[in-house]
């Protein structure tokens, strides 16, 4: 079975944790001294913000910051790196990973109440347009309907890191060049299997395509 890396608390990631076992994946929690080459991949969760340090900005905007996550998640993200394995990352973990690659944020979008939350527990949902060729284009064709939950967005993009999928002017989608890299702004663990609606695309299938690049450990 497939064992998925997850750097993060129990309370925070039980929809992921949902998701993976959907699809017949295993998972386990995971802290800054971990070895990568045990698990299958790394998937890098939602959360609060990244603190602002690590792109050499000031504050402006950026909130829920935990020290100790950035540490931990930055820590496991690099060993993961340096051992080539898939890794997808999720809303915060679309944005961790363009900063580890030396990317910027924006701290808060100026139309941050079109990509929010509705209100707790109901996401927005936005139009995704993905490039032709990219992962998403593939799996659900250039123009298709995704929800929304973040007030922060990817500026400029890491080394090695390609746009691949935009909402109106805000960065939705990234691919690593040669790496096995993936990352999204929306949430897919929340597009399917009980959560998902009609009104948007199943989820399941970003997932799927990330764990069927991982190998069994």
């Amino acid at each position: 079975m497939l064992k998925i890396a997850i750097p993060a608390e129990l309370e925070n990631v039980k929809d992921y944790i949902r998701a993976l076992q959907e699809l017949g994946a295993n998972y386990e929690l995971v802290f800054a001294d971990v070895d990568a080459n045990k698990y299958s991949g790394l998937l890098m969760p939602g959360g609060g913000d990244v603190d602002p340090k690590y792109y050499h900005q000031d504050n402006n905007g950026s909130y829920g910051i935990d020290d100790n996550l950035d540490e931990r998640q930055f820590k496991v993200l690099d060993k993961f790196v340096k051992a080539n394995k898939p890794i997808l990352g999720i809303c915060r973990g679309h944005q961790l990973i363009n900063v580890y690659f030396g990317g910027t944020l924006i701290q808060d979008l100026n139309n941050a109440k079109d990509h929010v939350q509705i209100s707790k527990g109901v996401d927005n949902v936005n139009d995704i347009n993905a490039l032709e060729g990219s992962i998403l284009a593939n799996l659900y064709g250039a123009n298709f309907k995704s929800n929304s939950s973040h007030h922060q967005a990817v500026d400029k993009a890491g080394e090695g890191l390609h746009v691949s999928a935009y909402c109106d002017n805000v960065v939705e989608a990234l691919e690593h060049e040669s790496l096995p890299i993936f990352t999204i702004q929306f949430h897919p663990e929340r597009m399917c299997f009980d959560f998902y609606k009609d009104e948007i695309v199943d989820g399941s299938k970003i997932i799927k395509y990330f764990l069927d690049r991982c190998h069994e450990v």
